[in-house]
Formats: C-alpha cells, structure tokens, sequence
C-alpha cells in the first residue's frame, strides 16, 4: 500500500544500530553541521562508522564495502548525493537516513524530513522506515527527476561558485542565464500506444514531488505511487515561462495548454542529435532514453505518509 510507514529496529549484538556515515563536506552546510548531527546520533544509540567520499563512484564502493559490517546508510548532503549512492542502496538493501545540507533538497521535502540537521538526525534515530519507488533512465537511478532542455543548460549554469554565493536562489539565476542560449528542440516521446512528436524547451520526468529548488513536477505525485510524471515545455514564446511560473510551485502547470502532461511507469525519449540528461541536478546520460519507474527500491528513514501531506 502506497505510504506506509514502520518503526524498525535493527541492533548489533551489543543492542546497537550500526550506521555507515558519510558526510559531503563540500556541501554549503556539511561542515559546520555534521558535529549536530553526531551529536543527535549518538546519543539516540546508532554507532557510527564514519567515512569519506570524494565522488559519486568512490560513494557507491563505500557503501558497498560497509553492507556487511552496518545496519543502515545515513548521507549528508545534497539532492545530487542522494542520487548517486542509489546504484549502491538497490544493490544493498540497506535503509537511507538523510541529511539534508544540499542547496535545494527536494528529497527531503518530498519526504517531509525536517531541514533543521538535528531535527533531520532525530527521524533517523526513530527508526521509521518508509519504502519509496525510484526512476531510471537508461540505467540511471533517479529520486526527484531527470530532464532534457533548458534543465541542462541550467546544470551547466549553476556551478559550485553560484550555490555558495546565491543558494536557493541560484537556481533563478542559472535559470535566467540558461534561457539566453535556449532554443526549442525537436522530440518524439513514446509511452505505451501513444505516440507524440513534440517541439519543447524541456521534457522532465518526475519520481517524487519536488525538484528544481522547489517546484512541483505535479501537484499530486507521491514518491510511492509506482508512477511517473512527465512534462512537455511547447511554449512558443520564451516570455511566457514567466506566467507559469508560479503555477510550477503549486504543480498545476498542466492546466497550460502549452505545457503536455502524463503519467506512466515507462516512457521513450528520440531526438534527432543525442541530448543531454540530467538526473537529480547532475549530467549522467543522453538520449535516446528509456525511462521507467523502480516501484519501492529503497527504504528511507522518514516521517509517514500521511503526515508528510498534513
């Protein structure tokens, strides 16, 4: 049943929770809030093993390594963190517990996990546990979304530099620099019967329910549906993304008619020249794309469903 939710324990023979954690202290909040988030950890009974990472594949054998010696994976970091330790969670089965201390974490949001780092370590200490789907595209595990168009030129725009000097807002900033150099791409998207040749500015296809610092891929997507959402920009006019904007936060921009909406568990992606992807805010494939949904892949240490939504 979508939005379930249990306590679980799982102690060592000494009675306690062993935790793999890994803590990218590159990321805007990683060092100043980790000695919080030990803190809170350690004294809700985990034993900690902690370790580094310098790279998506360096996290992904980390995690690996640690599968038999540790009970669950706690990560602090960003949205793009999250996503790249995904090959090493499906592959382990060990439980997430998450840090948000990324610019956007649009994970956590979707999640209701509380941004405050000692509020986010207490959810882990209480050992709920929530199983949630993940997508993929060609291979690649997705949490928020993964997209082709102006969310590339966006990526590329917004660099290290920007996140530490803008935060949040960076993503207005790269957003406006990437539209500059956008111009609409030819592409035909296949999703069971359907067939649509489409001219766009951007195809995005959500898992959970927030991405992009905020926005809503749909305004009644759930991260446990067993479902895909995807989005069509068809705006002939630049200027109007300006009007939908505010529509994208509430995840109503499916009442323009501009902007294709639909759901699905599998859906194709041509393009005349291979494009670009991005998935959870970093570059990892092109297309053509295959995309699909991995219905309840991981667990995650979070609030339940329902009160996530209150």
């Amino acid at each position: 049943m979508s939005g379930n939710s249990t306590a679980v324990d799982l102690p060592n023979a000494a009675g306690q929770r062993r935790a793999l954690l890994v803590i990218n202290e590159n990321s805007r909040q990683g060092r100043e809030m980790s000695d919080a988030a030990v803190e809170v950890l350690e004294r809700g009974g985990l034993q900690l093993q902690r370790a580094t990472s310098d790279g998506p594949g360096d996290l992904v054998d980390t995690i690996r390594q640690a599968a038999g010696t540790v009970d669950l994976v706690v990560l602090g970091g960003g949205d793009g963190t999250l996503s790249s330790a995904a090959p090493a969670l499906i592959e382990t089965g060990l439980p997430l517990g998450i840090l948000p201390l990324g610019t956007a974490n649009d994970l956590a949001h979707t999640l209701g996990i509380p941004l405050d780092i000692g509020d986010a370590a207490q959810v882990i200490v209480e050992g709920k546990l929530r199983r949630i789907d993940l997508g993929e595209v060609n291979g690649k595990p997705f949490f928020n979304v993964a997209s082709l168009g102006l969310s590339v030129a966006m990526t590329r725009e917004l660099t290290h530099d920007v996140k530490q000097r803008w935060g949040r807002l960076g993503y207005a900033v790269s957003t406006f620099r990437a539209l500059t150099q956008m111009r609409p791409f030819v592409a035909e998207i296949r999703a069971g019967d359907e067939v649509h040749r489409v001219r766009t500015l951007q195809i995005a296809v959500g898992n959970g329910r927030y991405y992009g610092a905020g926005m809503a891929v749909e305004k009644d997507a759930e991260i446990d549906d067993s479902c895909l959402n995807l989005y069509s920009l068809e705006f002939g006019h630049l200027w109007k993304l300006a009007l939908v904007y505010p529509a994208f936060r509430k995840g109503r921009h499916g009442l323009w008619k501009e902007v294709r909406t639909m759901r699905c568990r599998e859906v194709d992606i041509r393009t005349a020249r291979p494009k670009k992807i991005n998935t959870d805010g970093e570059i990892t494939t092109e297309t053509p794309a295959q995309f699909r949904v991995l219905p309840r892949a991981v667990s995650v240490f979070a609030p339940a469903a329902d009160e996530t939504r209150a």
